[in-house]
């Protein structure tokens, strides 16, 4: 049986078990709702639920260009230079592993409770393993590829957009995965401790009033973009799979001297 058909058959079975189990008794309504109920609740509030997915939508997109942009730069940085590495490497590892969360209400105090400081939060919540990442898969890469580059005459920032980056894609996209997948928690995480907008706001709303269809409603949602997140960085990596190699980097850099962009150092 294919890897695809399983996975399809363990969904869906999952899914005939939402229903069955809380309508058989084995599981409490109010622990968790039939699917069906979750999504009578979701469709007849749906012009609150699209209005909060737009709120979450904005906050995930903005914190994302940030997080995973931002990670991606300043990890190329940091780890095709060997000074910054040694200095900032350790200082951003020690940073990761404290639980970001704890400093949210340091954002609020800052910026308020609106959009800013959830997108302000979940940003550096994604960014911090992006960037670890990144500069991780920098070091990876065959040093004759930007040796081949300089001796070619390539600048520094040429070097790190037609080399190192794509040299390092593989393990860019994993950073990739895990950053984009924190920027959602973080904004949703944020939304559900303080917010007035947004669909951790409805989640913890419905939550209070032990509302548990409309609960779950959110979390499908949010489940929703996770899984089209995930599919997108799915389509990167079948786009960008040309860079799977390492010697990719080099033929890229040969490629731009035989089409004039790179002139050979003399």
């Amino acid at each position: 049986m294919r890897a695809a058909t399983l996975r399809r058959l363990i969904v869906l079975t999952l899914l005939v078990l939402w229903e069955l189990l809380p309508r058989s008794g084995l599981i409490a309504e109010l622990f968790l709702p039939p699917l069906s109920k979750t999504l009578v609740a979701g469709w007849t509030d749906a012009a609150e639920y699209g209005h909060a997915l737009a709120v979450t939508l904005y906050e995930v997109a903005i914190a994302m260009i940030i997080a995973c942009g931002g990670g991606i730069g300043l990890g190329a940085v940091i780890g095709s230079l060997r000074g910054p590495r040694i200095l900032l490497m350790p200082m951003v590892s020690s940073l990761y592993a404290v639980p970001l969360v704890i400093l949210y209400p340091v954002f609020t105090v800052w910026l308020g409770i609106g959009s800013e400081s959830k997108i302000a939060f979940a940003a550096i919540y994604g960014l911090l393993p992006t960037m670890l990442s990144t500069a991780a898969g920098i070091q990876t890469i065959d040093p004759q590829l930007i040796v081949a580059a300089r001796s070619m005459g390539a600048t520094p920032s040429q070097r790190l957009l037609r080399v190192i980056i794509p040299a390092a894609i593989p393990t860019v996209l994993s950073g990739l995965r895990v950053g984009g997948a924190l920027v959602i928690v973080g904004v949703v995480v944020s939304e559900m401790l303080i917010s007035s907008a947004g669909i951790g706001f409805l989640i913890s709303r419905y939550r209070t009033v032990l509302d548990s269809p409309h609960v779950f409603a959110g979390v499908l949602l949010v489940l929703a973009i996770t899984v089209a997140f995930s599919a997108g960085v799915r389509w990167i990596e079948r786009k960008a799979a040309i860079w799977q190699t390492g010697t990719r980097g080099g033929q890229s850099a040969a490629d731009d001297v035989s089409d004039g962009r790179l002139q050979p150092a003399t």
